[in-house]
């Protein structure tokens, strides 16, 4: 039948192409290879499926804490009790603690391995960090003892300290020892930064200490690695062990302190009325209730208390404590509904973040719980805090997050959304890496990337006109289009990155998006990040889970998506190189006849043939008989019964599925496709009828299998199409857009010029309309 009926006309577009070149190299079975040997070996901790193995282990640290903080020298001193318990099969001579608070001393290597240079101007901060400090604020250990009281010999290597066993520690017991220690808190607002540390108001003479890092912490022991106790530089995060808490807090008594867990002692540190305006929080879903309110935090910033309140905090499977410190603090809380359970969502800020954060803050928190635990598992904890900090860091119920209006209470649209936003990231860490306890250290993209794509959704869920800065591909153009030397595969460890932000948060959130919108659709996508996340809820994931669980239980090969995403540094960019237009010909012999004479005649005029008919009288020819024969007077372009015969044995030999065929008037598009970036993806093809409709259809990524440079496909249209676009809807973030037209559309790039600036995290330094409106 294909014999038959193509003898095929190419009109028009195919002309104005030139031909491809040859590929002289492999192009084929690279990007489609499985990962194989580049994930684990599968064993009876984890499986092939992704799921935890049936000897799945994990350890346990339990921690007992007094801390007391001095608000007139800015420092804390704290003692605690650690109970450790090995789950692992294996017997342990020592243990690594994590001292994170290390990484600010004088002797730091953070600042000697990382780069500097002088440039014509200088600020402050860059000589200050070049310059270092000369301050201590190393943690120091006072005492290290068993629970005998015997003192037990320790090392410390920077931010780790192996704490030597008096006896191996065999599978299933349990080891008991306690820490004595304390540190200077430093400026975090300064050019140190970081995540804990303090802010101090000139204006009002008063701190706000946001404690984080600030204990030593047992490092992990896993099945995977034993201990991980690489140094802590900076970027690369925390790998915790899960453990239940009980923290006494010491501080002034007019200080307010928010912390993970649930306070165990309100009536004895709140005043009667927050107390009663407490209780009706946990009654209130409509709205926040405001339990300290500005006026009362006004008045108590303008004297300060001698007297001190210890306050009571207990928490259960976590796998870090941080708390809150201040007499600045407003407070507002209100309880969200949750798989039956009632959580409290609540806020901790200065006046200096009215009138946004009461309006805002514990609402998105709200908010967030609800679309978190829509996509993935119901929040489990009690309580989900947001601290107003100049900051942006989380921990286990509790994160400090930025946004403050100007002084009159104005603000840009900027700072608004920023302060969503980062709330909603913040809160959102809860999920991952708090309960879904990925390694921090080694993958930053599992929690940061996983949570800034639960960001997203989270953010269009909150508004539909929502700005998300992360999430749609095309944001990720300008990283994926970098030169090569800045980029580094997602799967790079956190301190060897050179554009965090866009490694570890955008193109992994990116990613996860596409996955979601076109490669699974959302169905299959929404199902298997669920069961990923079930099944590693309080749980230490790796990669090859994630990877292997997303394939486990949606049934699509996803191999070619991390091997290219998350293993490689190549570019989205496909090209739509040519296109043919074809028709089956079912003209009649004289039809033919007629469009190869219009044919001949085009092809046969030309100038020189022009100019012949004047200046060239006679041509030999038509001077001499003897030069003519049969093929003068011949005329190819005239209808034979011997055409008209063919063509009706030709019709006779037809069925009638290949007459009707015949005489659809199907029109046939040849389209060539180039991957001249690198990676694949699917082709999402646009066409423009000539009748003013569209239609988009939508292929596969599988098949560059077989060519993984250039591909072709034939697409059979009822109607004419005028023009072709590839990626109409931008999901794939290719890097050229204009070569995904056909015919080509070219577009200006376009670009905006700004004013730089600096201050404190989160301040409004933007244009600010609402301040303009206020002046008419």
């Amino acid at each position: 039948m294909i014999k038959k009926l193509l003898a095929i006309t190419a009109l028009g577009l195919a002309a104005i192409t030139p031909a491809l070149s040859q590929h002289t190299e492999q192009n084929h079975a690279v990007r489609f290879e499985q990962l194989g040997t580049m994930l684990r070996t599968p064993n009876v901790y984890r499986t092939a499926s992704g799921a935890p193995g049936h000897l799945y282990w994990q350890q346990q640290a339990n921690y007992v804490i007094d801390v007391e903080l001095n608000d007139d020298n800015q420092s804390i001193k704290g003692s605690e009790t650690v109970t450790y318990i090995n789950n692992s099969p294996d017997q342990l001579t020592y243990l690594w603690i994590q001292l994170d608070q290390n990484n600010r001393s004088k002797d730091s290597d953070t600042p000697k391995v990382t780069e500097s240079s002088i440039t014509p101007r200088m600020s402050l901060r860059q000589l200050e960090g070049i310059l270092w400090h000369s301050e201590d604020y190393d943690l120091k250990i006072l005492s290290i003892k068993d629970a005998s009281g015997n003192p037990l010999n320790v090392a410390i290597n920077k931010t780790m300290m192996r704490v030597d066993l008096p006896q191996p520690l065999k599978a299933g017991e349990t080891f008991s020892f306690s820490i004595d220690w304390s540190f200077n808190i430093h400026d975090r607002v300064g050019f140190i930064g970081g995540r804990p540390g303090y802010e101090f108001f000139p204006k009002d003479g008063n701190y706000l200490y946001t404690m984080a890092e600030w204990f030593p912490r047992m490092a992990v022991y896993s099945d995977f690695e034993g201990w991980q106790n690489k140094q802590f530089l900076g970027s690369g995060e925390f790998a915790l062990t899960f453990g239940n808490y009980e923290v006494r807090i010491t501080v002034p008594a007019d200080h307010m302190v928010g912390a993970t867990g649930v306070l165990q002692n309100p009536e004895e540190v709140l005043s009667a009325t927050e107390l009663q305006r407490w209780n009706t929080a946990k009654k209130t879903f409509d709205k926040p209730v405001i339990i300290r309110t500005q006026a009362e935090a006004e008045a108590l910033e303008k004297k300060k208390a001698t007297a001190k309140k210890t306050w009571i905090f207990k928490a259960e499977n976590v796998r870090d404590f941080a708390w809150t410190s201040s007499r600045k603090f407003i407070w507002d809380a209100m309880a969200v509904k949750l798989a039956g359970k009632d959580v409290m969502a609540m806020s901790y800020y200065g006046k200096e973040g009215n009138p946004l954060w009461e309006q805002y803050s514990t609402r998105v928190v709200a908010h967030t719980l609800k679309s978190y635990s829509a996509h993935s598992f119901d929040y489990p904890y009690p309580v989900a805090i947001s601290v107003e900090a100049s900051n942006g860091m989380e921990y286990p119920m509790i994160c400090f997050n930025y946004g403050r209006p100007d002084a009159d209470g104005t603000y840009s649209d900027a700072i608004k959304y920023g302060m969503i936003s980062v709330i909603i990231h913040e809160v959102g860490h809860n999920f991952f890496p708090m309960i879904v306890n990925s390694d921090e250290r080694q993958w930053t993209w599992m929690d940061e990337g996983l949570n800034t794509f639960m960001q997203f959704m989270a953010e269009q869920e909150w508004d539909r006109n929502y700005p998300s800065r992360r999430g749609p591909a095309h944001k990720i153009v300008p990283y994926m289009a970098s030169e090569k030397h800045l980029l580094e595969p997602i799967m790079t460890n956190s301190e060897n990155i050179i554009q965090f932000g866009a490694n570890a948060y955008a193109k992994p959130a990116t990613a996860l998006n596409i996955l979601r919108e076109t490669v699974m659709g959302r169905e299959l996508f929404d199902f298997a990040f669920k069961e990923y996340s079930r099944r590693w809820m309080f749980k230490h994931p790796t990669p090859d889970d994630f990877f292997r669980t997303m394939e486990d239980a949606s049934a699509v090969d996803l191999d070619w998506f991390w091997r290219g995403w998350f293993y490689g540094t190549e570019p989205v960019d496909i090209s739509i190189e040519n296109v043919s237009w074809y028709k089956l010909d079912n003209r009649t012999p004289a039809q033919k006849k007629a469009d190869a004479k219009s044919a001949f005649e085009r092809e046969e005029t030309y100038i020189s043939k022009e100019f012949n008919k004047t200046d060239v009288e006679r041509t030999v020819v038509e001077a001499d008989p003897a030069t003519r024969d049969f093929y003068n007077s011949f005329n190819p372009f005239t209808v034979t019964p011997e055409d008209e015969t063919a063509y009706r044995n030709f019709l006779a030999s037809l069925s009638d599925k290949e007459k009707a065929l015949l005489n659809s008037n199907m029109n046939f598009y040849e389209m060539t496709f180039k991957n001249v970036g690198g990676l694949v993806m699917p082709l999402i093809i646009e066409f423009h009828y000539s009748d003013g409709t569209t239609e988009i259809e939508r292929i596969p990524a599988e098949i560059w299998r077989k060519n993984e440079s250039q591909v072709t496909k034939v697409f059979a249209k009822q109607k004419e199409v005028v023009r072709f676009v590839l990626d109409p809807k931008r999901e794939t973030a290719d890097i050229d857009e204009s070569s995904n037209y056909w015919p080509r559309q070219y577009q200006p790039s376009r670009f905006e010029l700004f004013k730089g600036g600096g201050g404190v995290r989160g301040a409004s330094m933007g244009d600010n309309p609402m301040k303009k409106a206020q002046k008419k």
